[in-house]
């Protein structure tokens, strides 16, 4: 149920270009220790519903930027649905590396490139003071359970990150092109982000880049032509209606405050 597919060259039959990490699940993964963890269970691939791609690597520093990534998903999307026809899903647990400095970005009401000043650098602003006043964020951003004062504060930041997340992911630019590396891959290889996932990595890199949270990027094989079209003339991410309603919070949070 965990498979690695890697494009190679007959000149270097022995060291990949790319490889890509599969593991097959039943229901879209939220957290990438449970991929990661060698003491799960293993299940029976015939009976996986979904394939997650959790890890895409280059391993040749001279093709950085070289889109081998899109051909190589491509491929083992049609190879899996090919051999294993129970699966419906095929998607990514992500992650999301600009969003803190982002984050960061908002709350120092920095101008964003095209000379505007961000419009939700109050809430950013009092998120980055809750965090800063934690001795441990990580174990934090865990505490969502519960009553006492800890664990409210957990679950009032997870709606704020939430929300302001999925503004990064839909809105924010970098020059005509959408802010993460990541999403912009993925966006421009035709998936849309399906959902936000709280908690996903609380390594302390997952932390430091995203406060913990990780996306799913979903790959619809009947939608993935036109995802990729729309995207390539107008730069519109292709996205739920949660992830929608997410970025929505934060607009409908500031026209109360206005």
């Amino acid at each position: 149920d965990r498979r690695c597919y890697a494009f190679f060259h007959p000149s270097m039959p022995n060291e990949p270009l790319i490889f890509v990490e599969v593991a097959l699940v039943n229901g879209i993964s939220t957290d990438v220790f449970e991929l990661l963890d060698e003491k799960a269970p293993m299940i029976n691939p015939q009976k996986a519903d979904t394939a997650i791609f959790y890890s895409i690597s280059n391993c040749q520093a001279g093709l950085a930027g070289v889109s081998f990534g899109n051909f190589l998903i491509k491929r083992v999307v049609a190879d899996l649905a090919s051999s294993l026809p129970g699966l419906k899903n095929f998607a990514t647990l992500s992650p999301i590396p600009g969003f803190s400095a982002w984050l960061d970005k908002q709350a120092e009401n920095e101008e964003d490139e095209e000379g505007q000043e961000t419009r939700i650098s109050n809430t950013a602003a009092e998120v980055i003071e809750l965090l800063s006043a934690q001795s441990n964020i990580g174990d934090l951003l865990s505490s969502t359970s519960g009553t006492s004062k800890r664990a409210e504060l957990a679950r009032q930041l997870q709606q704020q990150l939430l929300s302001l997340c999925a503004t990064y992911l839909l809105k924010a630019k970098k020059g005509n092109q959408v802010a993460d590396r990541v999403a912009h891959f993925h966006l421009s290889n035709g998936a849309s982000v399906k959902q936000i996932n709280w908690a996903a990595n609380l390594s302390d890199n997952g932390v430091e880049q995203s406060l913990g949270m990780m996306v799913n990027y979903l790959y619809d094989l009947k939608k993935v032509s036109s995802n990729h079209e729309h995207f390539a003339a107008s730069h519109e991410v292709a996205a739920s209606s949660d992830v929608r309603a997410l970025a929505s919070a934060v607009e409908k949070a500031l026209a109360k405050g206005a």
